[in-house]
């Protein structure tokens, strides 16, 4: 049996009402209870969240779910920005197993470290394994997340996102299974005969040439071959034309490459952070990252043309399988993005949906968004992360013979 997806999106600011009709929909769609399922709700729907948690369970028939709040919801072809709206993923994947996890913080003398690994969890996660999460930035730091992962399971991606409905700590609202929490973090280990893949479009664009580092302190770069940070910069400045001038002076960024061992460098091989300062008088420049001697970076420029252009390529890039193989998608969009970014809405639901057929589509605009770029997971701003559930290559052989 081949995987099974669904989506549904409900505006109706009744927390119960809008609920019901989401697993309606899902239920229409997928003609049989689900065996991972995955809610986004808007702000006015936390309130509701003790009784939303276990109602899902009871009616869909598994208590595997996560889900989280968030200040806009997604759906297929829709994105509904900073208003009332619920959105309902739900898979039935035969084949696949799907571990949830409740995830915390705990502060340490040696600086914290993360609990709630589940006992079953096993010490080298499964070939083709993907971690999704999701996490309340008041109380989990993602960093250290994914530094985990990295170390302890290298080359597992991690896709997600960190809730974005509060402003204050304790009024996110995370799922998982019967239950609501207003802290640390949910995920779900999912591997077996369905493949996540992973897109990260971080909707920007290399600008001059590439530079090795050759001093920099921490997040502070001071030369870059020999030369003082900032007179590089300048020297990019003047090849640029009179609007990408523009573009620099509303906001620069700098890209660090992941992988030093390529023969080339090209968009998308960049870890992109902002400038966050320029000291003329030494000619340093300051970033949102760690950088140390040798390695390689390039000034890139961010502007809704080139986030549209980044999202599509990328999107193309994936090989379309037989019409006959069904696809669900998660999307995990900054909120920086949305009009905040592009002058129509719907932009990256409706790429997805163009390029995947409108596969079922469920995210939510978050507070940083976690994905890999070159097998390392980083969390990001202004990306849209995304995930891709599809039939793995094994199943697909299986089905063949």
């Amino acid at each position: 049996m081949s995987p099974a997806f669904a989506s549904a999106l409900s505006t109706n600011p009744n927390s119960l009402t809008a609920l019901d009709e989401v697993i309606a929909l899902v239920q229409e769609q997928l003609g049989d209870d689900p065996t991972f399922v995955v809610l986004f709700v808007s702000v006015n729907h936390i309130v509701a969240a003790a009784k939303l948690a276990p109602r899902i369970c009871e009616q869909l028939g598994t208590e595997c779910v996560i889900g989280c709040s968030g200040e806009s919801i997604v759906g297929v072809g829709t994105e509904v920005e900073m208003a009332s709206a619920m959105s309902l993923w739900a898979a039935s994947l035969p084949g696949t197993a799907v571990l949830p996890m409740r995830l915390e913080f705990v502060r340490a003398p040696e600086g914290g470290s993360i609990v709630g690994w589940p006992d079953d969890l096993p010490e080298a996660w499964p070939d083709g394994s993907a971690l999704l999460a999701l996490g309340d930035p008041f109380s989990f730091p993602p960093e250290l997340l994914l530094e985990r992962v990295n170390e302890d399971q290298p080359g597992t991606p991690v896709i997600g996102g960190m809730a974005s409905a509060a402003t204050e700590p304790g009024e996110n609202c995370l799922f998982m299974g019967p239950n609501a929490f207003h802290d640390g973090a949910v995920a779900a280990l999912v591997h077996g005969d369905v493949a996540v893949r992973s897109i990260v479009s971080q909707g920007c664009r290399p600008i001059g040439g590439h530079f090795v580092i050759t001093k920099a302190e921490r997040n502070v770069i001071q030369e870059l071959g020999g030369v003082p940070a900032y007179k590089r910069l300048i020297e990019v400045y003047e090849t640029l034309a009179t609007h990408e001038q523009e573009m620099l002076r509303r906001g620069l960024h700098v890209g660090r490459v992941v992988s030093e061992y390529q023969a080339t460098f090209e968009q998308g091989d960049f870890l992109v952070r902002n400038v966050v300062g320029v000291d003329q008088e030494n000619g340093s420049i300051v970033i949102g990252d760690y950088v140390r001697p040798g390695q390689t970076v390039q000034f890139h420029l961010r502007d809704a043309n080139t986030a549209d252009g980044e999202l599509k390529q990328l999107l193309a890039s994936i090989k379309q399988p037989p019409d006959s193989e069904p696809r669900g998608t998660l999307l995990f969009t900054c909120n920086g993005r949305g009009t905040r970014l592009f002058q129509e809405p719907n932009h990256d639901a409706e790429a997805i949906g163009k390029a995947l057929d409108n596969a079922p589509l469920a995210g939510f605009f978050a507070a940083g968004e976690m994905g890999p770029i070159g097998g390392t997971n980083f969390l990001h701003g202004f990306t849209a992360s995304i995930a891709v559930f599809e039939p793995a290559p094994s199943s697909r052989a299986r089905v063949e013979e």
